[in-house]
């Protein structure tokens, strides 16, 4: 039992009274994942969604990852594609066509897949988004379909690719159309070098099974955040399979750069810099004019984040 959630807040919303009480939202607080430290929101926004006590990089979503990085009012989202939602019309313990109304519910977003165009310090790009908030940042038809088209876009405009990725592998309930998404996205990859475009990786945690095995690897370079967790299969299987002791630090991006898998693990406070120094180097483009990224992401009325207009 909460102690605070189930009986002081209940206390003090019934002396305040209900119409002051309404006005006050539920979500001042939030309790790191990592230190277990309550960190105030507003404090937390500010930090971009990193603890201030122990650096644990919180998840965050297209919206937060899209104002993090792109010019101020820079960027517009590419329109999802239309794919069959449920196309094995999969039933297990639950319907899948109902996992995916309620992801959609939760997310506000149609798919586990975003794309936007915009500049990072004046130069052109284009960012995908594959956050673990829409059914784990599975693999399936939308995420795959999104992928392509963005990477196709990006090839046509000229625009180097990031992808910030999320992800615990491939949709099972999607089957065989889930797999045959990630040769598609290798091929997509392959237009990227042959058309002397940039595709730069950002892993996230956490980055896992047949996506961590394809395309999130291919990157130009491979960049990941601290401490996010990423492999192919968990540490606790590999651990019962080979019936060993696991080294410390096993499957974190720091274990993962001095391993020789990563370039570099970068905070997400600089990221923005580094993404930025790094393209209009590989772009052979003059030294980055800074112009500051996009306002914070606001909080809609369901909780949920609001896209920057753009």
């Amino acid at each position: 039992m909460n102690w605070i959630s189930n009986f002081v807040r209940p206390k003090i919303k019934g002396l305040m009274g209900k119409d002051r009480s309404s006005d006050t939202p539920d979500n001042l607080w939030k309790k790191c994942p990592s230190c277990g430290e309550m960190i105030f929101h507003r404090d937390l926004m500010a930090n971009l969604q990193v603890c201030p006590n122990c650096g644990h990089h919180l998840r965050i979503g297209p919206a937060e990852r899209f104002a993090y990085t792109f010019d101020a009012g820079s960027f517009t989202e590419l329109a999802p594609p239309g794919v069959p939602s449920d196309p094995l019309r999969f039933r297990g313990e639950k319907r899948y066509g109902d996992e995916i109304k309620a992801a959609r519910a939760k997310t506000g977003r149609p798919e586990a897949f975003t794309a936007a165009r915009g500049t990072i310090d004046g130069l052109n790009v284009m960012i995908g988004v594959q956050p673990f908030d829409y059914l784990g940042g599975s693999l399936g038809l939308g995420v795959g379909e999104g992928l392509v088209q963005s990477i196709e876009a990006a090839i046509a405009e000229k625009r180097p690719y990031i992808l910030f990725v999320s992800s615990g592998g491939a949709r099972m309930q999607e089957g065989i159309l889930s797999l045959m998404q990630m040769p598609r996205a290798t091929i997509l990859v392959d237009m990227l070098r042959e058309a002397g475009l940039p595709y730069v990786v950002v892993l996230t945690d956490p980055t896992f099974g047949g996506v961590s095995a394809s395309y999130a690897m291919l990157g130009d370079v491979q960049i990941a955040e601290p401490g996010a967790q990423i492999g192919f299969t968990g540490a606790r299987v590999i651990a019962q399979t080979i019936r060993e002791k696991l080294p410390e630090g096993f499957q974190r991006a720091e274990y993962l750069l001095e391993h020789g898998m990563l370039d570099m693990v970068v905070p997400r406070k600089e990221m923005r810099e580094t993404l930025s120094r790094l393209l209009h180097i590989l772009m052979k483009q003059a030294a980055p004019r800074p112009r500051g990224p996009a306002p914070l992401p606001r909080k809609n009325g369901n909780g949920g984040v609001a896209a920057s207009p753009g």
